[in-house]
């Protein structure tokens, strides 16, 4: 990964600190990550810097290109999410914990490129759905065959099963016994 997401917090004063970057398909290019196919987005991270710790807060907003997970269409997807985190100082690097990471004392930079990775693929939606398919506009032949073959729904042409209609016979017979309708 580039040096561009390497901060050097040695030489930086007590307080707060702002950096942004511009991410683009080329970030993904060092990650094995390959649902992400291209991105346009902006990350924001601000740091506090103080004596015993630093804290950050990552916000990224934007687009990142993916693919539809019913059509395998390409489309834009809007991101925006925030992460926290606290950096401590130790005896030895851990990053056990979601939101603390503990880097040796000697430590005088940090990469912060995996966090803002990690950021933009959690952003992304659990089902990731194009947007045509929702409001009838995507002209897709996987979509169009989804369609065909979905099921009709016609209670016409649904017939009732003897044995199903017998269990309900005896269901509502109880009820009438109880006094309960």
């Amino acid at each position: 990964m580039k040096k561009t997401y390497i901060i050097p917090f040695v030489g930086l004063k007590n307080g707060e600190h702002q950096f942004e970057y511009e991410i683009d398909s080329s970030f993904f290019e060092v990650y094995p990550y390959d649902e992400i196919l291209g991105a346009n987005a902006q990350v924001a991270v601000h740091l506090n810097k103080q004596v015993t710790l630093l804290e950050f807060e990552f916000t990224v907003t934007g687009t990142v290109e993916v693919r539809c997970d019913v059509s395998n269409e390409p489309y834009n997807q809007t991101i925006d999410s925030t992460l926290a985190l606290v950096v401590k100082f130790g005896d030895v690097y851990n990053d056990d914990h979601l939101d603390i990471v503990i880097l040796p004392r000697d430590s005088y930079e940090i990469d912060i490129a995996q966090y803002i990775y990690e950021l933009i693929v959690l952003a992304l939606p659990k089902k990731k759905e194009h947007p045509g398919i929702k409001d009838g506009t995507l002209k897709s032949e996987i979509v169009d065959k989804l369609k065909e073959y979905q099921p009709k729904e016609n209670s016409n042409s649904i017939s009732s099963d003897p044995r199903w209609d017998k269990l309900k016979e005896l269901i509502t017979d109880k009820k009438r016994k109880d006094g309960t309708s």
